[in-house]
C-alpha cells in the first residue's frame, strides 16, 4: 500500500502563487519563484558537495537568515531529513547529538566552526558551499507524509536530550490545525524572530509555503525594530514567549500596535496573568498556546472569543487533536490536576533510537507530556507547570510558574525564575531568583512583603537570590534545573 503523499510543497506553492512575497529581511524581499530558484541552486550545490553519498540525515547549524531558509528547503528537495542543531549549545552537547544521530555531514554558518569538534564528520561552511559547482538531481513531485522531515532535540529537562522525529504529515497537520483556528488572510505576514532551529521558527516556514504567506525574518530579537514593524501595519501575526512580550511592552510604553496586527501567538509555558491583563487593556490580541517539539508547535490554543472570559487558559485542542488529563491511572475530573496527554496527527511518531522512552511516553496514540495541568468544566486547559519542576513542600504541590506570575507584576523586577531547593524541615521550599529592574532598589524584604498577601504561606519564596540573568534555553523557557544546580554548587547565594 502506497503511503499518503502531497505535492512537493515549495514547488506547488511556486506554481500556484509565484509572485507572492515569500520572505523579507532587512535588505530585500523574495517571491516564492525567487525562493524556489535559490533553493534549487543550493540543493544542486549540496548534492555536488556530498557527491555519491546522500545521507538519510544531515545536520544543520544555522541562523535566522534567508540563506538558512534556502538550505532548509534544499534539504527537503534532496529527500534528506534535517537535524536542526542548536548553536547555543556547548561543543560537548552538540557532539552528543551529532554522535547520537550518527551524522556524517553538518552544514553550518561560518561562526560555528569551533563548535563541531568531531574529526570524522564532514563539515561544510555555507559560505564555502557557494563556491561548489552545481550538480543536477531529480526533483521530487511529491512528499510522503510518513517520511521524516526534521529532527529536533528536546531541551533535556530530565536526562539526556532525545531526538524528536517530525514527519511531513506532522508539519502538514500542525499547519492545518493552526489555520482552522487562526484563519488565513491573503494579507498575512508572520514575523519570525524565534530560532529557525526550534519548532516555533521552523513551523512558520512550513506554514509559509502551505498557506502562501509571507514571513518577515529577523536574525535577532530586536525589540525596538520589531515594535516598529508591529506599529506600522506590515505584520499580522507574531510568535513570542512571555519574556519577549514583556520586553516589547516595556519598550512600547503607552503606544499599542496597528489594527492590522491580529495575533500574538504566545507560547513557551504558562503566561503571567499580569502580562495578559496589560495586553487586554492595550487591545493586543494574545492567543495563549500550549505546544512542544513533540507536537510540531502548538496543539492547544485559546480562541479569541474566550480571551477575556478564560484569561490564563491555554484553550482547547486544535481541530485535528485531542487532550486528556490523567490522574495516576484514570482520567481526571474537571479541575482535578494531573498529567497532560495529547493525541493527533501533528504528534511525533517517536524519539530516535529511544525504545524505552517511546514505550514510556506513548500509549494507544496518546503522548504523555510530563506537564501538569487541569481542564475546567467547559474543557479549557490550564497549564500549571512541568512535572520535573514541581516543588513538593511539606506535602503541598507548589508550581513555580504561579509564583513567577505574581513576581513579574512587581515594577522593580526585570525577570524571575523560581525553583525548589532542599529544606530539612519541609523537604523542598521555593526560592526566587530575581533580576532587578534598572533602579536596583529592591530588597529581599520587599519581595517577601509583596508576596505576603498574594500567595499562600507555603507558596511564598523562602529564599530570594538576586542574579544578573535567568538561564533560558533556545525557546526562552526558564532552565529551573540550572537554577537549582547553581544554588547547590554555591554559585548563587542569598543575602541572608
Amino acid at each position: 500500500m502506497t503511503s499518503q503523499q502531497l505535492p512537493n510543497w515549495l514547488k506547488q506553492r511556486t506554481y500556484l502563487t509565484p509572485d507572492r512575497i515569500a520572505i523579507r529581511n532587512d535588505d530585500h524581499e523574495y517571491t516564492f519563484k525567487e525562493l524556489w530558484n535559490m533553493t534549487i541552486e543550493t540543493a544542486e550545490k549540496i548534492h555536488s558537495q556530498l557527491k555519491d553519498s546522500q545521507p538519510e540525515f544531515i545536520g544543520l547549524m544555522i541562523k535566522n537568515t534567508v540563506e538558512s531558509v534556502t538550505v532548509i528547503h534544499a534539504v527537503q528537495q534532496l529527500g534528506m531529513s534535517a537535524v536542526l542543531l542548536n548553536h547555543r549549545l556547548s561543543p560537548a552537547e552538540l557532539t552528543f547529538q551529532i554522535e547520537d544521530m550518527n551524522l556524517s555531514t553538518v552544514l553550518f554558518e561560518d561562526d560555528f566552526h569551533e563548535k563541531i569538534q568531531l574529526h570524522h564528520v564532514q563539515k561544510v561552511k555555507l559560505s564555502d558551499l557557494q563556491k561548489v559547482p552545481p550538480s543536477s538531481f531529480e526533483i521530487k513531485d511529491h512528499f510522503q507524509l510518513d517520511q521524516i522531515c526534521s529532527v529536533m532535540y528536546t531541551s533535556g529537562t530530565t536526562g539526556a536530550p532525545k531526538g524528536v522525529l517530525q514527519t511531513y504529515g506532522n508539519h502538514w497537520w500542525s499547519a492545518i490545525g493552526s489555520s482552522l483556528n487562526l484563519g488565513i488572510n491573503e494579507n498575512d505576514t508572520w514575523l519570525c524572530s524565534v530560532p529557525l532551529f526550534h519548532i516555533s521558527g521552523y513551523s512558520i516556514l512550513m506554514r509559509s509555503v502551505i498557506y502562501g504567506m509571507g514571513v518577515r525574518l529577523f536574525e535577532h530579537f530586536d525589540v525596538g525594530r520589531i515594535n516598529g514593524e508591529l506599529m506600522s501595519g506590515s505584520i499580522t501575526i507574531m510568535s513570542a514567549v512571555s519574556n519577549m512580550l514583556q520586553r516589547m511592552l516595556k519598550d512600547a510604553g503607552d503606544e499599542s500596535y496597528h489594527a492590522n496586527f491580529r495575533c500574538m501567538l504566545l507560547g513557551g509555558g504558562p503566561a503571567p496573568l499580569p502580562l495578559l491583563e496589560i495586553c487586554r487593556d492595550k487591545d493586543i490580541p494574545v492567543f495563549q498556546t500550549y505546544g512542544m517539539t513533540e507536537t510540531s508547535s502548538q496543539i492547544v490554543t485559546l480562541s479569541p472569543e474566550y480571551s477575556l472570559s478564560k484569561l490564563g487558559s491555554a484553550g482547547k485542542p486544535l481541530f485535528p487533536s485531542e487532550l486528556m488529563i490523567m490522574k495516576e491511572t484514570r482520567p481526571a475530573a474537571p479541575y482535578e490536576e494531573g498529567e497532560i496527554l495529547v493525541k493527533g496527527p501533528n504528534v511525533t511518531v517517536g524519539y530516535y533510537k529511544r525504545e524505552e522512552a517511546n514505550r514510556k511516553s506513548f500509549e494507544d496514540g496518546w503522548l504523555s507530556t510530563g506537564d501538569i495541568g487541569y481542564i475546567d468544566d467547559e474543557g479549557f486547559l490550564f497549564v500549571l507547570d512541568r512535572r520535573s519542576d514541581l516543588i513538593i513542600s511539606g506535602g503541598e504541590n507548589v508550581y513555580p510558574a504561579e509564583i513567577e506570575s505574581v513576581l513579574t507584576s512587581h515594577q522593580d523586577i526585570e525577570d524571575v525564575g523560581v525553583a525548589g531547593i532542599m529544606s530539612d524541615e519541609w523537604g523542598q521550599v521555593p526560592c526566587a531568583f530575581i533580576v532587578k529592574g534598572s533602579k536596583h532598589l529592591l530588597t529581599e524584604e520587599d519581595v517577601h512583603s509583596f508576596c505576603k498577601n498574594k500567595l499562600a504561606s507555603y507558596k511564598q519564596p523562602k529564599k530570594v537570590v538576586f542574579v544578573d540573568e535567568i538561564p533560558r534555553n533556545a525557546s526562552n523557557k526558564i532552565l529551573r534545573r540550572v537554577l537549582r544546580d547553581r544554588w547547590e554548587q554555591g554559585v548563587y547565594q542569598s543575602e541572608h
